[in-house]
């Protein structure tokens, strides 16, 4: 597992208390950073940050996590807690897919899709729909190219009596040791990929944050403070490992924030003279 890429919530003012909540559900898990702006927490040794970024992006079903339990009594125990005060989108039971699986959008508007397997792990996964639809593949061969030691390890694709033919309906792939999940979404969905959710990546210095915003930027745009959107569509944000030390530092925290505040792509030294 490689935390040095995580995925991050946009939460609405409530990053603390979707973290408190989804740390009561899963075993062994814990918030590491509590501040106004940001909230990092564990979840079975997965990292996730959750931001207090306010009303402007809303979360939806485009990226969700897929949940691997142990046993079916563990995968209804998870689907049922996260189901409080949410809505069902696939009940659990039995699917040609698996013994026990279920598809629910918790009350904070994430989707997790809980299922049945050999291990217990936490894996985001990317639905191509729209204007993407049929681009999750381009996209995997993209992100395994661009981190060191990644591999493809599914790729299945639609048949060819389907009208999608060639198009991804499953694949898992490791980008330097974190699993990441991507499928083409066939037929009409009123969602698409924004920035409630990205994936952060965490560099040992100036170079890393080069080569990973030069690589994404090409064919995709840059945003402010780190930010950027693939050529797919994704948002990442590209930092330094040592943002959050620098952000916390009771002296330069507030310089470095102001100054970080008028990047685009992050300068290292910069942030650490302010």
């Amino acid at each position: 597992m490689n935390n040095n890429i995580h995925p991050c919530i946009w939460f609405d003012g409530n990053a603390k208390e979707a973290a408190t909540f989804y740390c009561s559900i899963f075993s062994n898990s814990k918030i590491t950073t509590d501040t106004p702006m940001v909230v990092n927490f564990e979840l079975w040794g997965n990292k996730f940050m959750g931001l207090n970024g306010g009303p402007m992006f809303k979360i939806n079903p485009s990226i969700s996590f897929f949940v691997h339990c142990r046993s079916a009594e563990q995968t209804d125990e998870i689907y049922n807690k996260l189901a409080e005060g949410g809505e069902p989108l696939m009940a659990i039971g039995k699917y040609d897919w698996s013994e026990r699986y279920g598809w629910i959008k918790d009350k904070f508007g994430l989707t997790w899709q809980i299922m049945l397997s050999t291990e217990e792990r936490i894996c985001p996964s990317l639905l191509f729909t729209g204007d993407k639809f049929g681009k999750a593949e381009a996209a995997i061969k993209l992100y395994t190219s661009v981190f060191d030691n990644s591999s493809i390890n599914v790729l299945q694709h639609w048949g060819n009596e389907t009208p999608f033919a060639g198009k991804v309906l499953f694949s898992e792939s490791k980008l330097d040791g974190f699993s990441l999940i991507a499928m083409d979404g066939p037929g009409e969905h009123a969602f698409a990929f924004n920035e409630a959710l990205s994936f952060v990546v965490e560099c040992k210095d100036q170079q890393e944050i080069d080569y990973f915003w030069n690589t994404f930027t090409q064919r995709g745009q840059e945003s402010q403070c780190g930010w950027l959107k693939d050529e797919f569509g994704i948002s990442w944000q590209i930092i330094p490992a040592t943002l959050g030390k620098l952000m916390s530092d009771p002296e330069r925290g507030q310089r470095a924030m102001q100054e970080l505040m008028k990047m685009k792509k992050l300068d290292i030294a910069k942030l650490e003279q302010a």
